[in-house]
């Protein structure tokens, strides 16, 4: 068996991935590997790209085609096939040091672990604008960026991304894999797939850590640094945690720190009661926020509305057909 193997899940970003396949060929791993490339319908040449990228490949580089669409299905399908100790997901727009793998490895060794996550940092494919933080926050789950600090931790309140992990091959015997119908597809921003899988994983009792010396850089295009795609992807998020919550009573703001049975909760039109009163202090607080000349404090309470208006628009759906949660069941 090989010691690792990475699974990339692309659709239609061949230009990207070539670039990403160029810098994972220089990873110097202290085992055998393999490369395995997912294409999830891609109308493009992805196909092409991998096959010619893998003529001059340091190892193995394969070509697998997921007919059914989200990245869900897409890295489960790589999952399955591949054949190392260790399995590493990243996505198709990456930079990795040539110590990526053998960083992960010493993680889970270090931590007596199961899975392991790291830092994801910027290539700004454009300025910043003023009104996205340079160093962490929430606004960076929105464009794949993690910094947890210089010290491990457990994740648990705390998750990781999907761009930037390794597991033990027992971690998904144990849990399972990534939800298929949760996650990102074409044409929506669903993301939910890593926590739901965390959350389930953590029942099983498979632990992971946040491990900073793993770190790769994360390709951001100038496309994504507009607050037209923040707004949607927010409003996308409240979508998923909406789903999440319809299935399982999971906190719509905090899924891995459930306490709550939802059941006994004051609903209105299937949305806990206290999250209106949420809502309207978000709104004053925007207001107040643009008033002051704060772009930061007024953009961060404007994406929390188009969350909760993507929770409204979700819930309103789901009372058609189950009004009440199921009790949660995360410890």
């Amino acid at each position: 068996m090989l010691k690792y193997s990475i699974v990339i899940a692309t659709y239609k970003r061949a230009a990207d991935l070539r670039e990403t396949l160029a810098s994972l060929s220089g990873l110097q791993p202290d085992g055998p590997w393999e490369v395995i490339v997912v294409d999830n319908n891609s109308p493009d040449d992805t196909r092409a790209v991998v096959e010619q990228a893998a003529a001059t490949f340091p190892v193995a580089l394969r070509y697998l085609f997921e007919r059914q669409q989200g990245r869900s299905p897409a890295l489960n399908a790589g999952i399955v096939a591949a054949r190392g100790e260790i399995i590493a997901t990243t996505d198709d727009d990456v930079r990795v040091p040539a110590d990526w793998l053998n960083r992960a490895a010493e993680g889970l060794e270090r931590m007596h672990c199961d899975y392991v996550g790291g830092r994801v940092l910027p290539i700004w494919g454009a300025p910043r604008p003023l009104w996205l933080p340079n160093h962490g926050g929430k606004q960076w789950a929105v464009i794949a960026l993690l910094d947890y600090g210089q010290q491990p931790l457990e994740f648990g309140a705390r998750v990781p991304l999907g761009v930037n992990m390794a597991f033990r091959r027992s971690a998904f015997e144990a849990a399972g894999v990534f939800d298929p119908n949760t996650g990102r597809k074409a044409g929506t921003l669903l993301g939910q797939e890593v926590r739901e899988w965390c959350i389930r994983a953590r029942a099983a009792g498979v632990r992971g850590f946040y491990i900073p010396e793993m770190q790769l850089e994360h390709v951001i295009p100038a496309d994504r640094l507009r607050k037209t795609y923040f707004r949607r992807w927010f409003y996308w998020r409240g979508i998923s945690r909406a789903m999440l919550y319809e299935r399982a009573g999971l906190d719509m703001e905090a899924p891995e720190r459930t306490t709550l049975d939802f059941s006994r909760v004051p609903h209105i039109f299937g949305v806990p009661r206290y999250l209106y009163r949420k809502a309207l202090a978000s709104a004053g607080a925007w207001m107040h926020a643009l008033i002051k000349g704060d772009p930061l404090a007024a953009f961060d309470h404007e994406v929390w509305l188009w969350f909760f208006a993507g929770i409204v628009k979700q819930r309103w759906a789901d009372t058609r057909t189950h009004v009440v949660p199921k009790p949660a069941t995360v410890k």
